[in-house]
């Protein structure tokens, strides 16, 4: 089979899309060679995505090992959340690409930190060619109550902590968990609802 080369961030992923799709199917279906295959395919191209970009900033080769196991616990954990008939590498790009963002806010990397020349690839890249979606994130969020949208725009978008989206929803800190809980699993309904037709 031909490879493919799927972008991540600016550097590409050489990998076998049909492979790993194969491995990831398997995995799904229970066989656990397929899935330490895959996790251990997985982790060459994941240490070499983040320790580049965090080459870029200055930062650790173990700050890199760090972000290599929370992404393989993450696809490992979110196997289910997995569509095998999407392609397999803008999933895992997804998991990657928001486990760094994660990773440079709690250590709180500004854009002090990074060199002018990398600043676009940590901050400004865009994942339309890898992982264009035919979900209309804002058409799901106009379907929820203005308190559901608020409390997902603020906590999963913007990424301000439950505190943060209390304060400024005026809400409770249990009423924002609830209302993210609700309204991510309300979007799921909607997103499922709309591959059945």
């Amino acid at each position: 089979m031909a490879e493919t080369s799927e972008l991540i961030g600016t550097r590409p992923m050489i990998a076998n899309e049909a492979d790993l799709r194969a491995l990831m199917t398997a995995s799904l279906d229970g066989d656990d060679s397929a899935h330490r295959a895959l996790l251990e395919r997985l982790s060459r191209h994941l240490r070499a995505y983040y320790r580049n970009k965090l080459a870029c900033i200055g930062r650790s080769a173990a700050e890199a090992e760090d972000l290599v196991q929370e992404a393989l616990m993450a696809v490992h954990t979110r196997r289910q959340t997995y569509d095998p008939g999407e392609p397999f590498t803008p999933w895992v790009h997804a998991i990657a690409r928001y486990k760094l963002i994660d990773h440079l806010r709690r250590t709180k990397a500004s854009i002090a930190d990074v060199p002018l020349e990398n600043a676009s690839e940590i901050i400004g890249e865009d994942d339309y060619a890898g992982a264009e979606s035919t979900v209309d994130l804002n058409g799901l969020l106009a379907q929820l109550p203005e308190k559901m949208r608020r409390a997902i725009r603020y906590v999963k978008l913007e990424g301000l902590s439950v505190a943060e989206a209390a304060a400024r929803c005026g809400m409770s800190e249990s009423a924002i968990k609830v209302s993210v809980h609700r309204g991510l699993k309300a979007m799921a309904a909607a997103i499922a609802q709309g591959k059945k037709s």
